[in-house]
């Protein structure tokens, strides 16, 4: 009995020698997950052929799961000053689809097949599952094979190549950028004022109104013998001593207002407490902090607000998410109550509760089912667009009655994961039965059209970004390197720059990239 004839164990050992074929470096360079399909290609060609079923369960996890996971980047990135960024962005995209569509003219590639290529070439596999739907082929699998490594050479060494070309000074353009960064991601600081201007002897802190006078957050007030956790009562008077957290611009107007910095760190008292809690209740998420009502009832300061590897100013209408970290200082009596209204159960979030994805999903392929009239067409966003428009609405929508619309980190990867290797599995056993047909007839032809693919959109993103809105180069690489989708890309470009811009502008970006690629496959294999 030939093993490889039943299916599950087929899917496995696809994905297991994928896995460990993907981990194998040359030249610092892999295959990663892309190798499973490379693999599945293999056994497809001597006849080896998975189910179509596992096909579209793969595709709806995987396509799911990065809107989930970009959703909030996405929407929120359209607040930032970015434009450039965008259109930069827009730009590799949009050129590399019409490159893709005039190559295929031009050389008489089947359009199934060039648009493959155009996944390949910008490394985005979300772009081949919604290319594999509409073109409704296993051409595009092939293109996608043949194109994929001429993109990852290509986008590593454009990004190698390009600085010396250009002659750029990195060390002054990083100087330059970490500033700008600083300005748009400040660093939270905590000091200690003596209060010497006799304007504000007296007056309570809701009178001063400091938090919106100085942008900074009273966290102690020293009166006296008294070590008091502020509120809008409390009294400050001359000699008192006031700590205060906040940019270095907030507190040096915070110094302005009260008085001169002093070298000293205020303990909290014994009748007082600090705690780092993690929010993970979800009566609390999507609440501002003024909406917690922490302060007014429980006398309790939220001093800072850590999301992620960031933090963010912790003001009245700041809205708190699952898994913020919120630094609270209040009385020691209260801090057990503080801490059960917020959660911080912190196994929540590394658990997975399948409800959002099972119902997430269902909504999804309902949506993409609807047909919409347009010029006398019947058009609809199919599985692919159904499903991710949905996981990105739901993402920005968080949470709906005791639905949170979020996935743990370690979920999210692992359903993500799986969905795309049950995808590609499946989709390379389907091409592999062709692949060798196809290369023998039009092999030379179709590597050349891919690198045409591949070159064209960053030439063009060059231009836009560079040129036409003048990105700092870090900052350019990033959205370059974010445009391709491309992680080896990003790799690369660290090593050429070492600003932490190149990460912020692929982070900025690549939510858009994602979702740009995916509707340009899917226009171009519905041609």
């Amino acid at each position: 009995m030939n093993l490889f004839d039943y299916t599950y164990f087929l899917i496995f050992f696809i994905i297991c020698l994928g896995i460990i074929i993907g981990r194998i470096k040359v030249m610092d360079v892999s295959l990663d997950t892309s190798a499973v399909l490379f693999v599945a290609l293999a056994f497809g060609h001597f006849g080896y052929v998975i189910p179509a079923d596992f096909q579209k369960i793969g595709l709806i996890l995987f396509v799911f799961t990065i809107g989930i996971q970009s959703g909030a980047g996405f929407f929120e990135s359209f607040k930032e000053k970015s434009f450039g960024l965008f259109v930069t962005v827009a730009a590799i995209i949009g050129s590399g689809a019409t490159t893709t569509y005039v190559v295929s003219r031009l050389f008489d590639i089947d359009i199934k097949l060039a648009v493959g290529l155009f996944a390949g070439a910008l490394t985005s596999t979300p772009g081949l599952a919604a290319a594999i739907e509409s073109a409704q082929s296993p051409l595009a699998s092939i293109g996608y094979g043949i194109a994929y490594p001429v993109g990852i050479i290509g986008v590593i060494l454009f990004v190698k190549i390009l600085p010396k070309i250009m002659n750029v000074d990195l060390a002054r353009e990083i100087m330059q950028e970490e500033a700008e960064l600083q300005t748009k991601f400040p660093v939270f600081y905590k000091k200690t004022f003596i209060v010497e201007n006799k304007n504000v002897d007296g007056k309570s802190i809701g009178e001063l109104n400091i938090q919106s006078m100085t942008g900074a957050i009273v966290s102690m007030v020293n009166h006296g013998d008294d070590l008091l956790v502020p509120n809008r009562n409390v009294t400050i008077e001359l000699q008192d001593y006031v700590e205060a957290v906040g940019t270095e611009e907030s507190l040096n107007r915070i110094g302005l207002l009260l008085g001169k910095e002093v070298d000293i760190k205020l303990p909290l008292g014994s009748a007082n407490d600090s705690k780092v809690i993690v929010v993970t209740n979800k009566e609390a998420v999507n609440k501002t902090i003024a909406q917690l009502q922490l302060q007014h009832l429980y006398n309790a300061v939220v001093a800072k607000v850590k999301r992620g590897a960031v933090e963010i100013e912790a003001g009245a209408d700041t809205i708190i998410k699952f898994g913020d970290q919120l630094l609270i200082i209040c009385a020691k009596e209260q801090m057990e109550t503080v801490t059960s209204i917020l959660g911080n159960e912190v196994k929540k979030l590394s658990e997975t509760d399948f409800l959002p994805v099972a119902a997430g999903i269902s909504l999804g392929i309902l949506l993409g089912k609807i047909n919409i009239s347009f010029a006398g067409l019947e058009l609809n966003l199919g599985l692919t667009g159904g499903v991710l428009l949905t996981a990105l609405i739901l993402n920005r929508i968080g949470k709906t009655g005791p639905i949170i619309w979020t996935l743990s980190s370690a979920g999210n990867q692992l359903l993500r994961k799986f969905g795309l290797f049950l995808f590609l599995s499946t989709v390379g056993t389907t091409a592999g039965s062709t692949l060798a047909d196809t290369l023998l007839h039009s092999g030379f032809k179709l590597f050349g059209c891919a690198l045409i693919i591949a070159m064209v959109p960053m030439l063009v993103g060059l231009i836009v970004g560079e040129y036409f809105f003048k990105l700092p180069f870090s900052r350019f690489l990033g959205a370059l390197v974010g445009g391709m989708t491309s992680t080896p890309g990003l790799s690369a470009a660290n090593t050429v720059s070492e600003s932490d811009s190149v990460n912020l502008a692929y982070a900025t970006v690549y939510p858009v990239a994602l979702v740009l690629m995916i509707i340009a496959a899917q226009v171009l294999g519905g041609l």
